[in-house]
């Protein structure tokens, strides 16, 4: 039997061959638009090998079970047919959800969805594979990839002494890869035992003209960056409350004009574990700010007393997260305390939202007010804090409203599996919409309308 993966001139899909037989590699990322050959490009590697190695293990693992059996399973069709491979070679167990070739090869089709029975996705831990793919990885999460990752390189690969690989195929996605692929790829500190591969569709040599000029009417802005020309800035999550050149916007926004009004917020880390960041605003505009990667409170009750000082702002004005150990800070500097799942404030409104919380009034109405380029942050960043705050503040999404119709915002725990980490600047920042929600002396509240 010969097996013959014509790319038909597709580099990329060549570049994919090379690190699939490269020994030195271990994990691949393959994609970044529609049209790319992703799924072709999958099966081709994933039962070449299978055929190649008797009694080798495999898996493709998708989200959801039932796209593999309405996307995948006809690509793995495809492939086959075009290597003359006949019903005699191979038979799929539809109960069991694999395939299994004439030398004893098995591929397994995976299920990867979340279940509240299994959160950490350790019922992968105790497969046994020789190698593995990852099909729609922008859908996975970090736990999901990392146990299916454990268990290759852990059937019969020193019997051929081929290494456990990994490939994911994706489209541009701001979960794990984002952050662990492509920006390290694009910062040039990407790991020598991963390769990043941005396949783009004008890569694949057998993409019609109308195939791609009819993406080109149908896709929104936003799905044109990301899945035409591989952008993986853009994200076109249907949940997210803050569009991505407003964001980018608040660190240009000069014509947000400070009024002389001054307020500081702090996001205080809980118990050591997280950062805590203070911020100086004039109006909204951020003049000044401070973050401590490991502090004590008393760091923390210190900076904002000469903070507040220095910029002669009375204590009714500024305002600490109450949560954890940022209560001493509040009793200690006499200053205003958040609680984050406090009651929300009554704006006095005859048609108001039913908000679940004060952090998700605070975080909606904060989010409104980005995409209406109310914001300016004049302070001087370095590069890594600017990238925080705006992978945080993408990272502002609606959650489950429509179970209850109280308006939610994503879980924290959520966000952490999302960033890597928790959102202390988005923490800090909202806050200062309190003063806005409870306005003092003779302040008027802000008009901010709010995004349906």
């Amino acid at each position: 039997m010969e097996l013959l993966f014509d790319t038909k001139d597709n580099l990329k899909q060549k570049e994919c061959v090379q690190a699939w037989i490269d020994n030195t590699v271990t994990e691949i990322t393959y994609g970044g638009s529609k049209g790319s050959a992703k799924s072709f490009t999958g099966c081709s590697l994933i039962f070449g090998d299978a055929f190649i190695y008797p009694e080798t293990h495999y898996f493709i693992a998708r989200k959801n079970l039932n796209d593999i059996r309405k996307f995948t399973i006809p690509s793995i069709h495809e492939v086959l047919q075009l290597w003359k491979v006949g019903q005699e070679y191979f038979k799929y167990n539809g109960q069991d959800n694999f395939f299994e070739l004439y030398n004893k090869s098995k591929v397994f089709l995976l299920d990867a969805k979340y279940l509240p029975s299994d959160p950490h996705f350790y019922r992968f831990g105790s497969m046994q594979m020789t190698r593995g793919w990852i099909e729609e990885a922008g859908e996975f999460t970090l736990e999901a990839k990392n146990n299916l990752q454990a268990s290759i390189g852990r059937w019969k690969n020193d019997l051929y002494g081929i290494n456990g690989k990994l490939l994911q195929t994706c489209n541009p996605s701001k979960n794990y890869l984002y952050r662990d692929v492509y920006k390290p790829y694009k910062e040039g500190t990407l790991e020598h035992w991963k390769r990043f591969i941005q396949a783009l569709p004008t890569d694949n040599k057998m993409l019609s003209k109308e195939y791609l000029l009819n993406l080109e009417r149908i896709l929104s802005r936003n799905e044109k960056q990301r899945l035409l020309l591989g952008n993986w800035e853009y994200d076109d999550n249907p949940n997210a409350l803050c569009e991505y050149d407003s964001i980018l916007a608040i660190f240009t926004n000069d014509q947000v004009k400070p009024s002389g009004k001054k307020f500081i917020t702090a996001d205080v880390a809980r118990f050591g574990s997280d950062k805590a960041i203070i911020v100086v605003w004039n109006d909204w505009t951020v003049i000044e700010y401070h973050v401590f990667d490991k502090s004590r409170t008393t760091q923390i009750q210190d900076c904002i007393n000469a903070l507040r000082i220095k910029h002669v702002i009375p204590k009714f004005q500024v305002i600490a997260d109450e949560d954890g150990v940022g209560g001493g800070v509040v009793d200690n500097c006499g200053i205003k305390g958040f609680v984050n799942n406090s009651s929300p404030i009554d704006e006095g409104l005859k048609d108001k939202p039913n908000f679940q919380n004060l952090q998700a009034q605070c975080v909606v109405y904060f989010a409104n007010r980005v995409n209406a380029n109310g914001i300016h942050f004049a302070a001087e960043l370095s590069d890594k804090h600017k990238e925080e705050i705006i992978e945080e503040i993408e990272s502002i999404q609606s959650y489950k409203t429509d179970l209850d119709g109280k308006v939610k915002i994503i879980p924290k725990e959520k966000v952490k599996e999302l960033i890597g980490r928790s959102p202390d600047w988005r923490d800090v920042l909202m806050m200062r919409e309190y003063f806005e929600l409870k306005p003092f002396g003779s302040g008027v509240r802000s008009h901010v309308t709010r995004r349906n």
